[in-house]
């Protein structure tokens, strides 16, 4: 911690006392922007690796913004409403496109295509539940909705 104070005073930063704690991250989880750190397990074969992930209010937080975007009462034309969606979902993934990421990726993904299903559902009275009609190839295909997946960077092979 002296070290740490040392290092803040010579770059000429502050430090919120109040709001500074120091972690031991293989013992316990902390939230840092928008990113859960910590202990993870591979599914595979059980071993620990320590890693970061979207945290849970950072995917809340996502599917709330959907929810606003695909109000019932939104009138605009669809192309308006899919165009500020990709926005926001294009932001999203390019935000957290570091670490583990599949399980969140996953999750929104269910949740926007439920979302829009029902949106256009309720949008062209249909009775149904919108299942065949509006499936997710065709929603995150020809309807032009971004499907949320992790931006990897392009690896050079030789």
């Amino acid at each position: 911690m002296e070290w740490t104070r040392k290092v803040i005073k010579q770059m000429g930063l502050t430090l919120n006392e109040e709001k500074t704690v120091i972690r031991d991250a293989q013992k316990e989880a902390f939230d840092f922007l928008g990113y859960t750190f910590g202990t993870l397990w591979l599914k595979k074969d059980g071993s620990r690796y320590m890693g970061a992930r979207p945290s849970k209010v950072s995917i809340d937080r996502l599917k709330r913004k959907v929810r606003e975007q695909l109000k019932p009462q939104e009138k605009g034309p669809w192309l308006e409403v899919c165009r500020r969606l990709n926005a926001l979902l294009k932001g999203w993934s390019a935000y957290f496109s570091y670490g583990t990421t599949q399980p969140a990726f996953r999750a929104v993904e269910r949740n926007v295509y439920e979302r829009v299903r029902c949106f256009l559902v309720q949008r062209h009275r249909m009775r149904s539940r919108g299942i065949r009609r509006f499936p997710s190839e065709r929603v995150f295909g020809e309807m032009g909705v971004f499907l949320p997946r992790p931006i990897r960077a392009n690896r050079c092979v030789s």
